[in-house]
């Protein structure tokens, strides 16, 4: 074990990191999404020769740049953020990690970079077909650079294609496809892009709503209405389909996070899914305390959305602290257990090693290896640090989960009723349409904090808690930092605000 932690130093960089990041993750989703929505209108122009169509792909295409901007200067702060808080990790897992980063950085920005200017400044300087291929390049290689950096996180989720190097303390890459092909990559990639998608569509259609209240540019938002509407249909299909396949990969590799967001204590079979709760604020595992105040359940369906079997087993927090035997399960203390043996067998190895004691060696290196997949849990102090914030876990998942069941229903009525050219007198529903896109950004951001704060106090699942791979600064300077970079960011947030409201203020004709 790591004796001496400075837990509140730790705390501080998790909450530097999480700001930076759900900073970040209000400008990339709607940047995945609205490049493909330019390139759809732009296509529209293009078959037509229709110059609404012009002027509407450049409208948008104006709200694009912006925040394409932005949400670069704070992906770029991110990524930093691995070297000044979390230097241990960068350290043992950058051999791995590192690729798809670098990978991103040279294919998908260079990709987008080289297209961005044609883009925007190639109008009259190109072929019409020239520009709309530039567009289309655009929004690839916006999603390429998504898929690269979800590549990167999926593998923290579900560490594979590896395998930890004794010698120099850190783990390597063995395999770059199996990293590239992990199960939770393609789920994270295909639901973080969906829903990205998704909010785009919200975003047109919130804007588009504040048009027609305004009885101004309404046939340029009905326009965009339709296709956004239909965009967003398609990707919320997406969205559930994935969000599904998720939850699945999910209770195969990380079963604690599965309980948590459904608040599940106790095993089950044929476990019910929780459509609605409150649970109860003072239930710890193993206290017999009953974990909701008030529930409804559908029978039996966590167990077919989780394994696919109806009536099978679901493991709850219990389960998996204290262990079940009658399925199998080990409990985290066994695990703590096993992973102080490899921690020790580790520090025998190379002791062994650097005093030219070869059997020595080869001895702790096999006890090493007998224990090896435990290494991380061996740095936690007791088993109950395995788990993660029920209730935060819980609510946001809930509520990702009842926002993401009510935008298809926005799409579908603004289609049908924009289709009949009945919207502009269903002022309700056009109000709906005016604050879909924050709750949108609200179900992006609960998304996350399923994903990231659900799989702690894991920074790699099972191999490397974040107390071991922080950074030894002290609280002040990442307090510092911090706070800083809350200015900063907010600042950027309102500069991107505002000058969106002045360009929407303006309208099409003006861009």
């Amino acid at each position: 074990m790591i004796e001496g932690i400075d837990l509140s130093q730790v705390n501080w960089a998790r909450a530097q990191f999480a700001l930076t990041a759900m900073y970040h993750w209000i400008f990339v989703p709607l940047t995945l999404g609205l490049s493909f929505l330019c390139a759809f209108f732009e296509t529209f122009y293009v078959k037509t020769g229709k110059e609404e169509w012009k002027k509407l792909t450049r409208f948008w295409m104006a709200l694009f740049a912006v925040n394409f901007a932005i949400g670069v200067a704070t992906g770029l702060i991110l990524e930093f953020e691995f070297g000044t808080n979390w230097s241990n990790y960068s350290w043992m897992v950058g051999d791995i990690f590192g690729a798809p980063l670098a990978i991103e950085g040279i294919l998908a920005f260079f990709l987008e970079a080289t297209f961005f200017a044609v883009m925007f400044f190639g109008w009259d300087r190109v072929s019409r077909g020239f520009h709309l291929f530039s567009t289309w390049m655009v929004a690839i290689g916006s999603n390429l650079s998504a898929l690269w950096i979800l590549v990167a996180n999926g593998w923290m989720q579900h560490p594979v294609g590896m395998a930890f190097n004794p010698d120099t303390a850190r783990f390597e890459m063995k395999n770059f496809f199996d990293v590239i092909l992990s199960p939770v990559a393609i789920s994270k990639f295909c639901h973080s892009t969906s829903s990205g998608f998704l909010l785009a569509s919200l975003f047109v259609i919130s804007i588009s709503s504040w048009f027609l209240l305004k009885n101004r540019h309404q046939e340029m938002a009905k326009r965009s209405i339709i296709v956004a509407s239909v965009f967003g249909l398609v990707s919320s299909g997406f969205v559930g389909l994935t969000g599904d396949e998720a939850a699945y990969t999910c209770a195969r590799v990380q079963p604690m996070k599965l309980a948590a967001f459904e608040g599940l204590y106790n095993g089950e079979d044929s476990a019910g899914l929780v459509a609605m709760g409150l649970l109860n604020s003072t239930k710890e595992a193993g206290d017999g305390q009953q974990p909701f105040i008030v529930e409804m359940k559908i029978p039996g369906m966590l167990s077919l959305l989780a394994n696919r079997q109806p009536g099978s087993f679901v493991p709850g927090i219990e389960d998996i602290l204290y262990g079940n035997e009658e399925h199998g399960i080990m409990g985290i203390d066994k695990k703590i257990s096993k992973g102080r043996i490899a921690i020790e067998q580790l520090a025998l190895y190379k002791k062994a090693k650097d005093n030219g004691n070869k059997l020595g060696a080869q001895t702790a290196m096999d006890g090493f290896r007998e224990n090896e997949q435990y290494l991380g849990f061996g740095y936690l102090k007791e088993a109950k640090e395995a788990v993660p914030p029920v209730p935060l876990t819980f609510y946001s998942f809930h509520l990702m989960v009842a926002l993401g069941s009510l935008f298809p229903l926005i799409f579908l009525l603004f289609l049908v009723l924009t289709a009949r050219n009945l919207i502009e007198s269903q002022r309700w529903l056009l109000g709906i349409g005016l604050v879909s896109f924050l709750l949108g950004e609200i179900a992006g951001q609960a998304g996350w904090v399923v994903a990231e704060v659900g799989r702690q106090p894991w920074t790699i699942q099972n191999m490397l808690p974040v107390t071991v791979a922080r950074t030894n600064l002290t609280v002040g300077a990442v307090q510092t930092t911090f706070l800083m970079f809350l200015v900063l960011f907010t600042v950027l947030l309102i500069a991107e605000v505002r000058i969106m409201l002045s360009q929407i203020s303006k309208g099409p004709e003006e861009v």
